[in-house]
This record gives structure tokens, C-alpha cells and sequence, in this order.
């Protein structure tokens, strides 16, 4: 990275600091890794189970096992990356993006592909919380309180990738087959790679609010100047263990959710039992249970967006699969109908982003989801097209407003020592509304998504909305400070 000057980085009595643009394509690019290979494979799922002789709840599985790796991925990279600054976690995150491209690219059968989707989920972990933080170096070194317009940029580009996904997918998918879709990873990591290594500081800030006041400062290699040795006991690795074992049993539990596994939420019970003791006694816990439990603002915020993405997921993958089985459109087509949804989030995010309080884009994202589910329930093969189309329509209100209030919510609620880790767990609890979405859209649809299907599961939808409107009505610790 070239060096300039002190004044040029810090500012001067007369001009404020000016945030480091040029680490806003590293940071967006890192972001949308994630999403993007949620959407691109959406519509590419019902060719790829015909290829493959595979079920929709067998396919289910790809999108599964995506969000599993990256559920657990996310707060423990999260948790590095506040120790030791976002480069080399991103560096070797988006590696291994290029590498999943490739295996899953040349994949003979399923269980191959599900294997390169794990690689893909915990490859796409870095972005996100490495985005956060930097943004939080940068807004103290600023002197910002909330860098708004970068925040809502992170928000409209995953929008926009949104946009481009189903789409792309559909393209590749209608080009070059469902591996085409995977093919796409090899050249974003080389793009990510390549803008990370130009534009990431290869130090941490000298001074962050974990290290303010303790007289520690910044090394050259990206790490804190202390005792020898002070990270290597600073990495909660038995808390890391304990809170994987947490969330892996309860994730295979909520993907097949049958009496027979009821083993899973036992150890689930157990392994929260134990982190739970583990993370309290710690001198420097993976999770600050005690911090968290106290901040009860950002605890219902994890919880608003554990039931959002319920919604959100359900309506990605569920709908588009009946789109496509239940009412005859091709994978282009299925991308297209969908097209509408990301870009009216996209211009509900910036509207959002520059007018709209926290609690009032949260109400308008509970309404919007209320409407679309009752939508659905009115669907069905006999529908005209335009129907579909109006339902993506109101179905973008929410997919623009929840995104950017829950991540705005994150970044004013959570301690500033701990950005990275907070953001992974808005990242995981996203990851479990998707793996409800998930197993009750393998549920509900079975062997063939037909418009029965279709229907149970927007009535499970609609539960999940329901359910987001009411924690967003009665919290009362809602800011209305600006969205943005």
C-alpha cells in the first residue's frame, strides 16, 4: 500500500480526517462473497438435482451446508480479526473462496459439491466482519460516530448483488450449466485476494478500544506489542470448541428435525451448558457472556434478525423453487421474477440510509413482511404472472429495510472492542434464520415443490413475521438515531 503522510492520514487542525476510500472495494467485495453465492445457486438448484437425480430436501443440503460453515465461521473469525486486524483473516479467507470454486467446478457427485459449499462458508467469513472493523478504525480515526454512508454503501451492495444473483445464476446456469455457477468463485477470489494485499493496513490501528489506556500499541506484523506469547493466550480456543459443538448439533437438529435425532439438542444442551461455564471463568472469553448478557438492546437485535432471515430465506429459496416446479418458469425466468424484490430493497436501503430512524425502518420491514406472506398464501398455478411479480415487488421492502437497520443496530449497540465478533454473530444468527428456512422449506414442499408446499410454508412465514413485528412494537430501547 503507498504510504502517505501523516497529515494526509490523520488530517489537520483545519480539516477533519476523511475515511480511507480506498478501502471501500476490498471491504464491499469481501461482503458480498456470501450473499452472492446464496443467490446465484438459487435458481440453479432444480437443474442441478436433475443432473444429479437429486430431491429438493437432498439439494437442501447445498444451501445448508453453506450457512453451517458459515454460521460458525463467522464470530470466531470475527473474534481474530479483532485480535489480530482484518488482512491476513481476509487474505486467507477469500483463498479459500477460489479454492471451493474449483472443487465444487469439478465436482462427480453431490456429496462432493456439499463439501465444496462448506469450504465456500467458512471462505466467505472474513468479509463481513472484516468490513465492520475497519469501518470502526476508521470512524475513530475520523471522529465519526456512525460512518453512515459507507455503512448503507455495505447494505446497497449486497443488494445489489442480490439484484445481479438470481439473474447471473440463471445466465450460468442456462450457458454453461449448474457448475458454472461455482466456476464464478475462481475469478472473485483472485479479485479479492489482489485488492486486499493492495489496500488492507498490514497493522492494526495503534491504538483501539481494546488496547486504549493499557499503553499497548501496534505492531509492524499486525499484531499488539506485550508479552511474549500475549495473543496465543488470548484465542479462546476451548470457547471456540465448546460454542461449535453448540451450534453443529443444533443446526443438523433444525435441518432434519426428526424424533429419531433427538440426541442433538441433548449435546446442544450440554456443549451450551459447558460454554456457557467455560466463557464466564475466562480471562478472555471468545464471547463475552457477561457483556452480552447485559446489553439487551443488541441481544433483541440478534433475535429480530434470527426471525427476518426466516422470512428472507424462505422466500429465496422456497418461492423460487416453486417458481420453477409449481408454476412451469425456466431458471432465467425464476432469476427474473425475483429481480424486482433486490431492487426495491435497494431503493428502500438508500432511502433508509439517508432519512429513516432505526425503529421506524424496522416497523416498515415488519409490515412489508406481513404483506408478502399474506401474498403468498394467495398464489397459485393459475396465478397471472404479474401476481408474482407485485409479490417480489412488496417483498422488497423488507429485503431493503431489515438488512440496514439490523446492521446499523449492531454497529451502535456493540462494544467497539469486540465489532468484528458482534458482527459475525449477526452474520450467525442470520445463518440459523436460514437454516429454519431451510428444513421447513424441505418440509413443506417434500419430494416436488407444489403449490400446497408453497402455501405451508408462507403460513410459516408469516409466523416468523409476526414474530418480528412484536419484538420490534414492544422494545422500547429502540433508538430513533438515523439508520444510516
Amino acid at each position: 500500500m503507498t504510504r502517505r503522510s501523516t497529515a494526509e492520514r490523520s488530517g489537520t487542525a483545519d480539516q477533519a480526517p476523511a475515511l480511507d476510500r480506498r478501502l471501500v472495494p476490498p471491504m464491499v467485495l469481501g461482503s458480498v462473497l456470501n450473499p452472492i453465492n446464496s443467490t446465484v445457486i438459487a435458481v440453479a438448484l432444480v437443474p442441478l438435482g436433475a443432473a444429479l437425480g437429486a430431491s429438493p430436501a437432498q439439494t437442501a443440503w447445498l444451501v445448508s451446508a453453506l450457512y453451517l460453515a458459515t454460521a460458525l465461521g463467522q464470530p470466531v473469525v470475527g473474534r481474530l480479526i479483532d485480535l489480530f486486524g482484518p488482512r491476513r483473516l481476509f487474505l486467507s479467507a477469500t483463498t479459500l473462496v477460489g479454492v471451493a470454486g474449483i472443487v465444487g467446478t469439478l465436482a462427480p457427485n453431490l456429496g462432493v459439491l456439499i463439501a465444496a459449499r462448506v469450504v465456500l462458508g467458512f471462505g466467505t467469513c472474513a468479509g463481513y466482519p472484516a468490513a465492520m472493523a475497519l469501518l470502526r478504525a476508521e470512524a475513530r480515526r475520523t471522529g465519526q460516530d456512525s460512518p453512515a454512508g459507507v455503512l448503507t454503501l455495505l447494505a446497497v451492495a449486497n443488494q445489489t448483488v442480490a439484484v445481479i444473483g438470481p439473474l447471473l445464476g440463471g445466465l450460468l446456469t442456462s450457458i454453461g450449466g449448474w457448475r458454472a455457477t461455482f466456476a464464478l468463485n475462481v475469478p472473485l477470489s483472485v479479485l479479492a485476494v489482489a485488492l486486499g494485499a493492495l489496500r488492507l493496513p498490514r497493522a492494526r490501528p495503534a491504538e483501539t478500544a481494546e488496547t486504549a489506556g493499557t499503553g499497548e500499541t501496534a505492531g509492524s506484523a499486525g499484531t499488539v506489542a506485550g508479552p511474549r506469547g500475549g495473543f496465543a493466550r488470548r484465542i479462546d480456543l476451548p470457547g471456540m470448541a465448546l460454542f461449535a459443538v453448540l451450534l453443529l448439533t443444533l443446526l443438523l437438529f433444525l435441518m432434519d428435525p426428526h424424533p429419531d435425532r433427538w440426541y442433538l439438542p441433548v449435546l446442544t444442551a450440554a456443549a451450551a451448558t459447558a460454554f456457557t461455564v467455560r466463557e464466564r471463568r475466562a480471562a478472555e472469553p471468545f464471547i463475552d457472556l457477561k457483556v452480552l448478557g447485559g446489553n439487551a438492546p443488541l441481544l433483541r437485535t440478534y433475535a429480530r434478525a434470527l426471525a427476518a432471515y426466516v422470512v428472507a430465506y424462505a422466500f429465496l429459496y422456497g418461492f423460487a423453487q416453486w417458481t420453477e416446479e409449481g408454476f412451469g418458469l425456466t431458471p432465467l425466468q425464476a432469476g427474473l421474477v425475483q429481480a424486482p424484490t433486490f431492487l426495491v430493497g435497494i431503493a428502500v436501503s438508500v432511502a433508509a440510509g439517508r432519512r429513516g430512524g432505526i425503529r421506524t425502518t424496522l416497523l416498515i420491514g415488519a409490515v412489508g413482511q406481513l404483506a408478502a406472506c399474506a401474498l403468498m398464501l394467495a398464489l397459485g398455478t393459475h396465478s397471472p404472472l404479474w401476481a408474482l411479480l407485485v409479490l417480489a415487488v412488496v417483498f422488497g421492502i423488507p429485503q431493503g429495510a431489515n438488512g440496514l437497520a439490523l446492521q446499523n443496530s449492531v454497529f451502535q449497540q456493540s462494544d467497539p472492542a469486540r465489532t468484528g465478533s458482534s458482527a459475525g454473530l449477526l452474520r450467525t444468527f442470520a445463518y440459523l434464520g436460514s437454516m429454519v428456512a431451510s428444513a421447513a422449506t424441505a418440509a413443506a414442499y417434500g419430494p416436488h415443490a407444489g403449490t400446497a408446499g408453497m402455501h405451508r410454508l408462507a403460513w410459516v412465514m408469516l409466523a416468523a413475521a409476526a414474530l418480528f413485528l412484536l419484538l420490534t412494537v414492544f422494545d422500547r430501547g429502540l433508538r430513533t438515531r438515523p439508520a444510516g
